[in-house]
């Protein structure tokens, strides 16, 4: 009997796949193209959604500023309206002064000073409530951020001196500003040089 000869059989197609998978394996994973794409549009409108945001925080900072500005110089446009009615209002004090000292005058027509007197207080009560008042003058040191100099008087008192010895017209205050000020007389130290032959100056000589 003949013996048969000896087959032996290799399997190529698990080699060739295991190649092919071992290849695969080596290489690195790279997206599709389409989503690459989408991916860089994407990044695209992030940035440019981020570009629209800061601009509508920049303009909604820069309105609300803008708001805050228009509305103090609203403000400040009836504060100075309001002052220069207020200011207006002040020669009508001015004139019932007048009345009253010239009334003062005349003892038989005491009845209208007091009348005048009562229709001024009431103004003046009036004008307090919106924060108007006069400004003290009158025996106080000369301040000239309130007080107007329109003459002075020579005293020799040194206590007196730099002080108001009279008012010529009141002033007054809108608040803590001044609406008015008061134009006074004040005492100043005479004037050594303006002094007669028989003057002090030539005294001591």
């Amino acid at each position: 009997m003949t013996e048969e000869p000896e087959i032996k059989f290799v399997d190529r197609r698990r080699w060739a796949d295991g190649g092919a998978q071992a290849g695969a394996e080596d290489l690195p994973l790279r997206k599709p193209s389409y989503v690459e794409q989408l991916e860089q549009q994407l990044a695209e409108k992030d940035a440019q959604l981020r570009e629209v945001i800061a601009k509508y925080k920049a303009a909604a900072q820069e309105f609300d500023v803008a708001r805050v500005r228009s509305r103090r110089d609203i403000v400040k446009e009836i504060e100075r309206g309001k002052r220069t009615i207020l200011a207006e209002l002040l020669d009508v004090v001015d004139n019932l002064d007048r009345a009253i000292d010239a009334a003062s005058r005349h003892p038989d027509i005491d009845a209208l000073r007091q009348g005048v007197e009562m229709v001024r207080s009431q103004f003046l009560a009036r004008l307090e409530a919106f924060g108007v008042t006069r400004i003290p003058a009158l025996g106080q040191r000369f301040d000239p951020a309130r007080h107007e100099a329109a003459t002075t008087v020579p005293s020799t008192d040194t206590d007196e001196q730099d002080r108001i010895v009279g008012v010529i017209r009141e002033g007054y205050l809108a608040g803590s500003d001044v609406l008015r000020p008061a134009v006074v007389a004040v005492a100043q130290a005479p004037d050594p040089g303006s002094a007669g032959e028989d003057g002090p100056a030539n005294a001591r000589t």
